[in-house]
Order: structure tokens, then C-alpha cells, then sequence
């Protein structure tokens, strides 16, 4: 049973938490605080929580203070972020994620929404990822949970079951065999002039794992960067200007038309598909309001499937830290047609082995680096102007 503090101003939200996480067997309730002071008293006082859901917008200390204190104190405790904040102001959530929060929910604006099915599975699918549990033992079936609710679906479906791999080593050593002897592979960097693209997908733990490969990219990277980060619309923006104040690349939110330009980053927009269109010389983005794929939107295999028309001379495809398997499809169909070099995030770097665990199974990966060595790795590839 993991224990769980709830940190809100409001009575009403605090009861309505509990009763989502003790209709759990797996998750119970054991604290409760009305704002940051009163939880800072009771994680002082000795207590163990396994995960806190916290609020921003709260009376004496807010979440994002009290966010600042733990970091200051030192402490690690898992924080699920689920305010209104995290609707109206992407802003405050890309801070409470930079902060060391583990990932966020939006709250519900009304009682009903907040009583639904729909935001009870995602605040308790998140709990289980924040807390270790294994994600797969939810009751629930996703798709019909989509479809009682007669809304698009919140959650990415179930990880797939694959061998666990445990080490940079052995899952170099597995994926040896097939990539080394793929002659549509090239294990070299290609040299200047060659026309070179990166895909980078992420999903859980992915904004906080950004800043520790964007901000180390050079600003004469000899290509351009098209990213999904699985989040909301609204969020992206925020994601984007926070990631260009901290970088030497131009980081900016994918807008439908823009003109791919090298050492750019361009980033999915939060309930949007995008696409790489390739115009005479020229490749832009395309960015439509399309259905999901897989409860996603944006979606990483749309991403890798729309560079299969591509005339790139090589592919970077980087797979970081996220849940599901989101990716791997687009870039097995993508290796069909193109020559792709794939660098995935080790299991010990990632907060969630996930999408990473996915395209290294399928023997698509040629490189499984640390986080701290993404952007080395991709630079050293790609190389620069």
C-alpha cells in the first residue's frame, strides 16, 4: 500500500482526492495539508509518503514555494502537480516540473468533472507511475473509459511486455547482432553539406530531461530539431520559451508553414499532429488538428511516419524517457525507407523506461547513452555548420 499526501486549500478537493486514491487497493491517503507550511510541518515531523498531489494556488505557501523549500531542504519526495494553474498558466507548471515535480494533472473546473471517470483514471494512472506501481495492473480498459466518456482519451495506452534490459551494456550487446550487420545503416557521422534532420520524441520526466540536452546543443548544430513532448495544448509554448531562454539554439513552438532552419528546435504543439512537408528544396511543418493516434495528439510515430517522404540524407531519431512505446512503429516504418542513425536514453537516466525500453527491443537503436550524454551524442553525430 503507497502512501499518499494531499497538499489543497480547498476541503471539497481534498475529500474528492481521497476518495479517488482509497477507491484504490493499491494507494491510500495517509495526509492531509491545506497549503505548503502545513505539509512542511508534517514531512518535518518524520512522516513517509510515498507520493504528495499538491496544489499551486494556496494560501501562506504555494505550491511553487513550497516546491523551492524541499529542493533547499534536500528532500526527494515524488510530486504529482494537479491544479487549475496547470490549465490557465503553462507557465507555472514548466517551473513546478523545473523544480522537481514529477509530471502534472489538470485539475477539474467543475464537480461532475471532478467526480468523472476520466480524471479519477488519470490521477490514479499517474500515482502508479510516480509511485512505482506497475501501470498494467489498472482494471481499466482506456479505450472504453474514451469512449463512455465521449471524450479524447487523457492516457497513452498500456507499455508494451518486453524483455527488461538493464544496463548500457547489455542492451548494446542485444542490439549488436541486427544493427551491426544493416547496411542501411551508416554507424559514421555524415560530413558537412549532407541534409540532416533530428526527431526527438519524449513523454513522462521528458520536460525536466529537456534541460539537460537542448541547453547543451551548440548554436551552429548542422540541422534542425523536430520535437514531441506529450502535453496538453496550452503547455508547449510555455515548454518552448523556457527552453530558449536557456539555450544556444533557437527554440520556438512548431507553427503550420514554419521553414525547418538548422539549430532550431522546433517543438509539437499540445493538441496538434505535426508533420515534416518537403516543398521543391525546402521542408516545413505541417501542423493540423488531427485525431489522436494512440490517445496521443501530438503523437511521435506521426512525427517519424511523415519523414518517410522526406528527402534527408540520414534521420537522427532520439527516444527519451516516457511511458508506452509511442515512436517505435514511426521509426520501424521510417527505417524502411530512409537512412536513420537511433540514439535511445539509458533505463538508470530515464524517470520512466518506457519509450525507450520499446525502440530498443525492437533492435532499432545504435547507440543507449545517459541523459547527460544525449546532446553530446547527437552533436557529435550531426556536427556543425
Amino acid at each position: 500500500m503507497k502512501n499518499i499526501m494531499i497538499v489543497d486549500d480547498s476541503a471539497l478537493m481534498r475529500r474528492v482526492f481521497s476518495d479517488i486514491i482509497n477507491g484504490n487497493e493499491k494507494l491510500q491517503v495517509k495526509y492531509l495539508a491545506k497549503d505548503g507550511v502545513e505539509a512542511l510541518e508534517l514531512l518535518d515531523s518524520g512522516i513517509q509518503v510515498d507520493a504528495i498531489v499538491l496544489d499551486i494556488n494556496m494560501p501562506r505557501m504555494n505550491g511553487i514555494e513550497f516546491l523551492r523549500t524541499l529542493r533547499k531542504k534536500g528532500r526527494r519526495e515524488k510530486v504529482l502537480i494537479v491544479s487549475t494553474l496547470a490549465h490557465e498558466d503553462g507557465k507555472e507548471t514548466i517551473e513546478a516540473l523545473e523544480l522537481g515535480a514529477f509530471d502534472f494533472v489538470t485539475k477539474p473546473t467543475n464537480l461532475a468533472e471532478a467526480k468523472g471517470i476520466t480524471f479519477g483514471l488519470a490521477l490514479t494512472r499517474m500515482l502508479y507511475i510516480a509511485t512505482g506501481l506497475a501501470v498494467e495492473d489498472l482494471d481499466m480498459d482506456l479505450s472504453e473509459v474514451a469512449k463512455r466518456e465521449r471524450q479524447k482519451a487523457v492516457s497513452p495506452k498500456k507499455p508494451l511486455q518486453m524483455q527488461h534490459v538493464t544496463t548500457r551494456q547489455t542492451a548494446a550487446s542485444a542490439l549488436a547482432g541486427k544493427k551491426g550487420d544493416c547496411s542501411t545503416h551508416s554507424k559514421k557521422p555524415m560530413g558537412r553539406g549532407a541534409r540532416k534532420i533530428i526527431a526527438l520524441a519524449c513523454s513522462t520526466g521528458g520536460p525536466k530531461a529537456l534541460q539537460s540536452v537542448i541547453p547543451k546543443l551548440p548554436a551552429d548544430l548542422d540541422a534542425a530539431i523536430v520535437l514531441v513532448q506529450h502535453m496538453p495544448e496550452g503547455f508547449t509554448g510555455s515548454l518552448a520559451k523556457r527552453l530558449d531562454e536557456l539555450s544556444a539554439v533557437h527554440v520556438k513552438e512548431a507553427a503550420d508553414g514554419d521553414i525547418l532552419e538548422k539549430g532550431t528546435v522546433y517543438i509539437a504543439k499540445g493538441g496538434y499532429q505535426m508533420k515534416v512537408v518537403e516543398k521543391g528544396k525546402q521542408h516545413s511543418l505541417a501542423v493540423v488538428h488531427e485525431a489522436p493516434r494512440n490517445a496521443l495528439r501530438p503523437c511521435a510515430d506521426i512525427m517519424y511516419e511523415s519523414l518517410m517522404r522526406s528527402s534527408f540524407d540520414e534521420i537522427t531519431c532520439v527516444v527519451m524517457t516516457g511511458m508506452g512505446a509511442d515512436g517505435t512503429q514511426g521509426i520501424l516504418q521510417l527505417e524502411k525507407t530512409n537512412k536513420i542513425y537511433v540514439i535511445a536514453q539509458d533505463e538508470a537516466s530515464s524517470i520512466v523506461y518506457g519509450m525507450p525500453k520499446a525502440i530498443a527491443q525492437a533492435d532499432a537503436v545504435d547507440e543507449v547513452v545517459t541523459l547527460g550524454q544525449i546532446a553530446e551524442s547527437i552533436t557529435k553525430h550531426v556536427g556543425v555548420r
